[in-house]
């Protein structure tokens, strides 16, 4: 069973998409085992992206991940961890590309997701991208013994 990091980024919590996002990764088959609310400091989410350090678009995705293009007020993020056969892969086929145009229309981005005017991608949530990220990002987002295996 593999164990997978899925986040409600701020536009998703703007726009009010959570619950739907999770009624899409719960109707999949997955089992949620961590949940909770999370208010996305500068260090956590430069050691989130770590990996993407040295792309010309980090700083967007720090701001992004903070909720600095959605308004001070709403850096909440819902961090979920959900375990499943093949997990990572298939809530990654549910969530879809990470450019919404490029998403399938019945996946979490395809359907909500869209591109500002600014050029900035709203792609509502993250997903955790292989077996090594994941493992990387549930430690970040989630202390020992706050998932229920």
């Amino acid at each position: 069973m593999e164990k997978t990091l899925i986040l409600i980024k701020p536009d998703g919590m703007r726009r009010r998409l959570a619950g739907l996002s999770i009624d899409r990764l719960d109707n999949a088959g997955f089992e949620l085992i961590g949940a909770k609310v999370v208010s996305v400091t500068e260090k956590l989410a430069r050691e989130h992206y770590a990996l993407l350090k040295d792309q010309p678009f980090f700083e967007e995705l720090i701001k992004y991940i903070r909720g600095d293009f959605h308004g001070v007020s709403n850096r909440r993020v819902l961090a979920l961890v959900y375990r499943g056969e093949d997990a990572i892969k298939a809530v990654r086929g549910v969530v879809g590309a990470t450019n919404p145009e490029q998403a399938a229309p019945d996946t979490i981005r395809g359907t909500f997701g869209r591109i500002t005017t600014r050029g900035q991608f709203e792609n509502v949530v993250h997903a955790s991208g292989n077996a090594e990220d994941a493992e990387r990002e549930i430690k970040l987002w989630f202390e020992p013994g706050e998932l229920v295996e």
